[in-house]
Order: C-alpha cells, then sequence, then structure tokens
C-alpha cells in the first residue's frame, strides 16, 4: 500500500495549475456547500462541508500557519469545484455522503477518529432519548451517520429541539430547565404522552436521514387534515413544526439553488455520457434480493437523489412467493414497484446482479422507458477494484469495466452497496423475527 503522504504520488502542482485555481476562487459564493479539492490527476482528495463557501475555501490558500498535514495537503491541491445546497444542515448531510461514496485520501489521513460521529435513538424506549456515540452498536437501535465533525451535528439538533423537542438523557420523569425551555416534550409535566413523542421523534429522524422535503410535505397533508376533522390543537401543533421548518430555511439560507447542483456531480455527468442519457440522472433506483436458501426472501429499493442518498424514498418488499431464485424474486419486485405510481419513476435503475436478473426485468422497465445497468460483482471485490457492469444492447447485453477509482464507478458502487445493507438488514430482522415464533 502506497504512503498516502508520499509527494510523489501525483505529479507537483505548478505554478500555471495554481494562478487558475486561485483565479477560480474568486468565483467562490457567499453560500453553504460541500468543497471537493483534487490532485493534478483530477480525483477527489478531501471533501468539506461550509457555511460560506467563499470563506472557507480560500482560508486552505492564506499564508497562514497551518498544520503539517493541512499544509501537506493543500501542496497537492491542483484544483477545487463546490456544490451550493440550501443550509448548513444540507451540507452536513451532503458531506457526509460524499466522503461515504469517495473515501478521499486525506479526510482519512486528518481525520481524528474522535470527529466521526452517529446519532443514536433508541426508538425501542418507551421514552427514547438521542445521543452520539461513535461507535454503533447492535443493539437495534437507529443509527444515523456517520456524520464528520461532532460540532456541525450538534449545532443542527440544537436548532432543530426548538421544532421537535426531545429528551438527551434517559427519562427519569423530573422537570428540568430543558423542560420549562420547552426543549424536552413535557411528558414529565403532563404536556403529552409517550406515544405522542414517539412521532415527533420519528418527524425528526426523517428530517436527518435527508427527508426534509417530503417531511414538510407530510406535515401540511396532515395539518390540513386536522383542521378538516376539527382537531384544532393538534392542526396548531402542526402548523407551528411547519413554520419552524421553513423559518429554519430562511435563517440559515443563502441561495434558491436546488438542493444540489446536478451539473456539479461529475458521477452524473458521466453516466449520462456512458449511457446516452437525455440529462443527468437526477433519481436513482438500486435493487438487491437478500435470502437464505429461499427463506426470509426480501427485496430492496433504495433512493438516489441528485447523487446523494435519500432515505426517506426506500423501500423494502417481503417476497409473496418464497424461493431460490433472485431473477424471479427480483422481478416480483420490480412488478410492486411499477404499480406504485405515487412513487416517481427513476430516471436509472441499477441492479445488483448480471445478465439473468437483467433479463428478468429489462421489458418492465422498457415499458415505461426507464434505463437500467446491473453490477456484476463476480472478481475482485476490493474497494478500489474495478467496477463491472452489464449494459442492455439492442437484443443483447454488453459488459464494461470502471476504473475503481472514477467517479462513475464510486457512485455505483455505493448505490449498489447501499441496496445490499438495505436487503439484509430487513432479511436479518424478519430472520429474528421468526427465530422467535
Amino acid at each position: 500500500m502506497k504512503n498516502h503522504t508520499d509527494p510523489s504520488e501525483l505529479a507537483p502542482v505548478t505554478i500555471e495549475m495554481r494562478d487558475q485555481l486561485l483565479e477560480k476562487l474568486k468565483t467562490l459564493p457567499a453560500a453553504p456547500g460541500v468543497y471537493f479539492h483534487k490532485g493534478t490527476d483530477g480525483k477527489i482528495i478531501y471533501v468539506g462541508k461550509a457555511a460560506v463557501l467563499k470563506n472557507r475555501v480560500r482560508q486552505y490558500f492564506h499564508k497562514t500557519p497551518k498544520d503539517p498535514k493541512t499544509e501537506a495537503l493543500v501542496r497537492e491541491i491542483a484544483d477545487t469545484d463546490w456544490i451550493v445546497v440550501d443550509t448548513e444542515i444540507d451540507a452536513l448531510f451532503l458531506e457526509s455522503e460524499m466522503i461515504k461514496r469517495y473515501m478521499p485520501k486525506w479526510n482519512i489521513l486528518l481525520r481524528d477518529d474522535k470527529t466521526v460521529s452517529y446519532v443514536r435513538i433508541d426508538m425501542k424506549s418507551e421514552v427514547p432519548y438521542i445521543s452520539f456515540t461513535r461507535t454503533p452498536q447492535d443493539d437495534k437501535a437507529t443509527y444515523i451517520g456517520p456524520f464528520y465533525g461532532k460540532t456541525a451535528v450538534e449545532k443542527a439538533l440544537r436548532i432543530l429541539r426548538k421544532i421537535f423537542p426531545y429528551y438527551d438523557k434517559p427519562y427519569d420523569g423530573k422537570k428540568t430547565l430543558h423542560t420549562d425551555l420547552g426543549l424536552t416534550p413535557g411528558i414529565e409535566i403532563g404536556k403529552t404522552t409517550p406515544t405522542e413523542y414517539k412521532k415527533n421523534l420519528r418527524k425528526l429522524r426523517l428530517y436527518l436521514e435527508g427527508g426534509r422535503h417530503k417531511l414538510m410535505k407530510d406535515l401540511e397533508k396532515q395539518m390540513q387534515r386536522a383542521a378538516t376533522a376539527q382537531k384544532f390543537e393538534e392542526a396548531a401543533e402542526l402548523r407551528s413544526q411547519l413554520f419552524g421548518l421553513r423559518e429554519l430555511q430562511k435563517k440559515i439560507v443563502f441561495s434558491d439553488k436546488e438542493f444540489l447542483d446536478i451539473s456539479s456531480d461529475q458521477a452524473l455527468v458521466e453516466l449520462q455520457k456512458m449511457l446516452n442519457l437525455a440529462e443527468p440522472p437526477r433519481r436513482i433506483e438500486g435493487y438487491d434480493i437478500s435470502h437464505q436458501s429461499g427463506t426470509n426472501v426480501v427485496g430492496s429499493m433504495v433512493v438516489f437523489t441528485n447523487g446523494a442518498s435519500d432515505r426517506s424514498e426506500y423501500r423494502k418488499f417481503k417476497l409473496r412467493h418464497q424461493k431460490n431464485d433472485d431473477a424471479g424474486n427480483l422481478r416480483e419486485v420490480v412488478e410492486r414497484r411499477l404499480r406504485h405510481t405515487e412513487w416517481e419513476y427513476p430516471n436509472l435503475v441499477i441492479l445488483d446482479g448480471g445478465i439473468p436478473q437483467l433479463g428478468a426485468v429489462q421489458d418492465l422497465f422498457s415499458a415505461h422507458n426507464i434505463p437500467l445497468i446491473g453490477r456484476d460483482k463476480s472478481g475482485d471485490h476490493t474497494r478500489n477494484a474495478a467496477v463491472r457492469i452489464i449494459v442492455p444492447d439492442g437484443e443483447g447485453f454488453r459488459p464494461a469495466l470502471l476504473p475503481g477509482d472514477s467517479h462513475v464507478a464510486k457512485l455505483i458502487a455505493r448505490i449498489d452497496e447501499e441496496a445490499h445493507r438495505f436487503a439484509i438488514t430487513y432479511h436479518t430482522l424478519l430472520k429474528r423475527k421468526n427465530m422467535l415464533k
């Protein structure tokens, strides 16, 4: 394995490259977003987030003292790109997604393990509380993350706590200062019940998992239903939450641009060119099947919107016909998915599998003009291995081998691995339930 700090890895950054970069940095916006430092070979070497891109990114090139590792990073930066988002919280979520996708070497080198954190919510408890941890356990709690930088996610939760009050310690029934400030749901003073508290906690979890837009639509519908049913107190609470989220956007929004500027995502642009798509795929769905010798058969559908995982759109399927037939099982999943016309149809589908899997469902997607490819995982499974895909081509299929360190390969691998993780998680849950019967 190469030493990542060895300056001989990349060609040196030339004076001309640095001058062009400094000129480019003059166009940085005063907006929140995520930035991508690149080496001379065009590969992403560091991903970071910023409340104000213009200020944060320029700091790297100021002639101020820096620690040795950061100085070494700056010497390798030949180019920088960025993506503008709506809020600082969106930047936090997107940075986490991009680091998981690209695993940039300098994020690994500069990262202190203490800065990687997960938000833990134990929904199985009668009165759940929210905490942080660096090491998720197999304890059936919900872990959201990883987030890179505990301070940023703590700040996000402090803001959200005013809209969705929660406990940050095990519940003991005692009134505290947080009760008076409205930062707890108030079970201890009879303001609400554990059941209602869990409903609000699910809303907060949806937000933290990247489902802000879906949450706001749901709140609006629930508020209208409650008002129609003359449940005025419930409608007022829902209105307060909806207005709180809208105010949150106004307080820290600097741009009205789309959540993620799709034209800035190189992987999506590469996919468009490679598959001759009319435009970069805004919504990509990934599918996988999981079972054990034909028992507890499940299917997963994961969704990546504008290149980032969109967990609020994930769906899982328990197969009606339990059988050891991945192609047949996949067809059942796709047939059931396509009946849900209320779910937006994808611009591209990625299947876990090769020609048998593609052949089993190609006609279903073709009927809706939805392009698809398969990821064939035969051969080398290491992280930086080449990614082999199968592409429908006329009456047949053609294989393509993508360099493992390319942007498009990393995106395809990320989607496929997420579909596999989601399917395995559901399969394991069913297996445990059946063992307890």
